[in-house]
C-alpha cells in the first residue's frame, strides 16, 4: 500500500507528517510524505521556528512525484491541519490526480479546527475552506466530536445526536466518518469513545480515558484509521485496530512522564496490536 500525506512536519516531537509516516511504515506502509511546514516543534509551545512551505512549493513537490509516475500506485491521499488557505487548493488537485491514475485511490481527510477544551484554534477562513470545498470531495473524514459539530452546524453529544451529525457530514460527501473523542454524557465514568459510520453501518469503541493531552495523537489516528480501512475494507476492524494501537500509545507516553508522543518505544502496539477493544454496531 501506498499512502500520500500531506501535513505539516517538525524536527522534535511527533504531529503531523512527523507524527503519522513512522507509525504507517512500521505497518508495512509506503509513505510518500509531502510537507506543509517544517517547525522546530508544535505550535503548542507558544513558540517555535521554521517555516510555512508556501502552497506554490508544496505544489510543486507533488508534480515532481507525479512526474515518477507512482500516481497510478497510490492508494490513499491523506491530510491533516492545513496552516493556510492555499494549501486547500494544492490538497483537491492533488487528490484530482491521483484519483484520475488511479479510480481506486480515496481521500481521508482529517480536519483540524480546534476541541472542545481549546475551541476553534485554526484562522477563520479554514473551517469554511474545510466545510465548503475540502470535505465534499473527501472519502474519509476524521474529525473530533467537537470538529463534526462545527462543519455539520450542529451540537452532538448523545449517540444518536452524533449518529445525526455523522449522517449529515456524509451527505457533504464522505462515505466514512471516524468520530474521535466522543464523551456522552450518559457513557460510563471515566472512558472515552470513537464512532465510525459507513454505508455498512456504525460501530462504537470504548477505552480508558487517560488523563493527558498529546499533540499529534489525532493524526496517528487518522492514519493508522486510514491504512486499516483501506487495507480490509471493514469499519469495525479498522477501528479495533486504531483504537488498540492508540490506546497502547498514549498508555506508554503517560506511564514515561514525557510531554511528547512516544512513538517509536510504542512501535510494537502499531505491528501488532493487542486488540483489547471490541467495536459494537450501534446501527
Amino acid at each position: 500500500m501506498k499512502i500520500l500525506s500531506i501535513q505539516s512536519a517538525v524536527a522534535y516531537g511527533h504531529v503531523g507528517n512527523s507524527a503519522a509516516v513512522f507509525p504507517l511504515q512500521r505497518i508495512g506502509v509506503e509513505v510518500l510524505p509531502v510537507y506543509t511546514v517544517n517547525f522546530s516543534n508544535h505550535t503548542g509551545y507558544g513558540a517555535w521556528r521554521g517555516p510555512l512551505i508556501a502552497p506554490d512549493d508544496v505544489r510543486e513537490v507533488i508534480t515532481g512525484i507525479e512526474e515518477r509516475g507512482v500516481f497510478g500506485q497510490v492508494d490513499a491521499v491523506l491530510s491533516g491541519y492545513q496552516g493556510g488557505e492555499g494549501i486547500g487548493d494544492v490538497i483537491i488537485d492533488a487528490v484530482a490526480r491521483v484519483k484520475a491514475a488511479n479510480p481506486e485511490a480515496v481521500y481521508a481527510c482529517d480536519p483540524v479546527m480546534g476541541n472542545a477544551k481549546s475551541g476553534c484554534f485554526v484562522a477563520p477562513a479554514i473551517p469554511v475552506l474545510l466545510r465548503e470545498r475540502v470535505v465534499p470531495v473527501a472519502d474519509i473524514i476524521t474529525p473530533n466530536q467537537f470538529e463534526l459539530g462545527f462543519l455539520t452546524e450542529t451540537e452532538p453529544d448523545t449517540l444518536e445526536s452524533t449518529l445525526a451529525s455523522a449522517d449529515l457530514a456524509r451527505a457533504m460527501g464522505p462515505r466514512t466518518i471516524l468520530v474521535t473523542s466522543v464523551e456522552r454524557p450518559d457513557r460510563e465514568e471515566g472512558t472515552i469513545e470513537m464512532l465510525v459510520v459507513d454505508d455498512a453501518g456504525a460501530w462504537i469503541v470504548q477505552t480508558p480515558h487517560l488523563p493527558m493531552k498529546a499533540n499529534g495523537s489525532g493524526d496517528v489516528t487518522a492514519a493508522l484509521f486510514t491504512a486499516h480501512y483501506v487495507e480490509t475494507g471493514s469499519a469495525q476492524s479498522a477501528l479495533e485496530r486504531t483504537a488498540s494501537s492508540v490506546y497502547d500509545l498514549l498508555k506508554a507516553t503517560l506511564e514515561s512522564g514525557a510531554r511528547e508522543l512516544q512513538l517509536v518505544e510504542a512501535q510494537e502496539f502499531y505491528a501488532n496490536p493487542q486488540m483489547q477493544f471490541t467495536a459494537r454496531q450501534v446501527r
